[in-house]
C-alpha cells in the first residue's frame, strides 16, 4: 500500500502518523508527504471508486461556495485486488462544540446560495447591457447532481428532476424501499409505502422549493471544528430541498442547541415544517435499516404509520 501511494503522490516522504482510523464504511489513515500531511481513505467494496469519486465531486461543490470548509480532495485511484482509495488534505480536528452556531450560520448560507444566484440571475436578466456570463457559478434550476453520490455505501441516483417530490420519491425514498424488498421481502413495509406514496406531494403543495446544494449526510460524525472555525467532511451532495439536510442533524442528536438557532435565524421553518422532517426521518430510517440491519426496522414503521395519520 504505502509503495502504491508513494507512486500516486509522486512523494518520496511517506511517514504515517495518529493512529488508525475505522468508521462505519471506510478506513482512514494519516501520513506526511512531500507536499504536507494528508488523509487517506481506503474501501475494499467493488463499488468503492465510485463511492469515492462522488465524495470527491461534493468536496468540491461544497468549497467551491466559498461558505463552508472541508478538506480539499486530491484523487481517487485503484487498488490492486480490489476497491480504491480517496487522498485529501489532512485536518486535525476535535468535536464540534464552539464552533456549532458559526456552523449553522454557514450551512444556512450554503442553503441560500443558490437562491441568492437566482436572485442575481433574475436582476441581471432585465438588465440592459449585462455582462456576458465567464466562469460564474449559475443558478442550478433542477434537483440533483451531475453524479452518482453514496450515503454511507449505497449509491444515490441524482438523475435531474424539475421537481423535488418527484426526485424524492423516486431516487430517494422508493430507491431505499426497493432495496428493502429485495433483501428482506418485508410484506408490512411494502403495504404501508402503498397508501403512504400517494400522499407525499400533499406535503410540498403551496411550498416555494428552490434547489439548495446540501451536504447531503450532515450528522455529528462528519462536522467538527479547529481552531479556525467548523468543518464538514463525508458529503453525499446534491441539490434538493433545504429541510432535507436538518432531517439526519436532529435524529441522533450531537448539535448543540446554537447551531439551529443559529441557523433558523437566517431559515425560518416554513408552515407544514414538522410533517415533512418526519418523511425525511423516514429516508434517514430506510438508509439506516438498509445499512445495519432490522433494528431500524420498527422505527421505519413507526414512522410511516405516522406519515399516514
Amino acid at each position: 500500500m504505502e509503495q502504491l501511494l508513494r507512486a500516486e503522490l509522486r512523494t518520496a516522504t511517506l511517514r504515517p502518523f495518529g493512529s488508525l482510523g475505522a468508521g462505519c464504511i471506510s478506513e482512514g489513515r494519516a501520513y506526511d508527504t512531500d507536499a504536507g500531511p494528508v488523509f487517506v481513505k481506503v474501501n475494499r467494496r467493488t463499488q468503492a471508486r465510485q463511492m469515492f469519486e462522488g465524495e470527491l465531486a461534493s468536496l468540491e461543490a461544497l468549497r467551491s461556495t466559498g461558505l463552508v470548509r472541508a478538506p480539499r480532495p486530491i484523487k481517487v485511484f485503484d487498488l490492486p485486488g480490489g476497491g480504491a482509495a480517496f487522498v485529501m488534505e489532512y485536518l486535525k480536528m476535535r468535536g464540534l462544540s464552539s464552533q456549532a452556531a458559526k456552523l449553522g450560520d454557514q450551512v444556512a448560507d450554503l442553503h441560500l446560495y443558490n437562491q441568492k444566484l437566482r436572485d442575481k440571475w433574475r436582476k441581471e436578466e432585465h438588465t440592459v447591457g449585462r455582462r456576458a456570463e465567464g466562469g460564474e457559478p449559475q443558478y442550478v434550476t433542477k434537483f440533483g447532481f451531475h453524479t452518482v453520490t453514496c450515503c454511507g455505501f449505497i449509491p444515490q441516483v441524482n438523475e435531474w428532476q424539475d421537481d423535488w417530490a418527484t426526485f424524492f420519491i423516486r431516487h430517494r425514498l422508493q430507491a431505499q424501499l426497493d432495496l428493502i424488498e429485495k433483501d428482506y421481502g418485508d410484506r408490512e413495509a411494502c403495504e404501508l409505502w402503498s397508501q403512504l406514496q400517494v400522499t407525499i406531494p400533499d406535503l410540498f403543495c403551496g411550498l416555494e422549493i428552490v434547489p439548495a446544494l446540501l451536504h447531503g449526510d450532515l450528522w455529528s460524525g462528519n462536522v467538527a471544528e479547529d481552531d479556525s472555525g467548523p468543518i464538514i467532511y463525508d458529503p453525499a451532495s446534491f441539490y434538493g430541498h433545504s429541510e432535507f439536510e436538518l432531517a439526519i442533524a436532529l435524529m441522533f442528536g450531537g448539535f448543540p442547541r446554537s447551531f439551529f438557532t443559529a441557523y433558523y435565524q437566517k431559515m425560518p421553518k416554513a408552515p407544514g415544517f414538522d410533517k415533512r422532517l418526519l418523511v425525511y426521518h423516514l429516508f434517514n430510517y430506510l438508509n439506516h435499516w438498509n445499512h445495519f440491519g432490522r433494528e431500524y426496522r420498527s422505527p421505519t414503521l413507526s414512522t410511516m404509520r405516522k406519515l399516514l395519520k
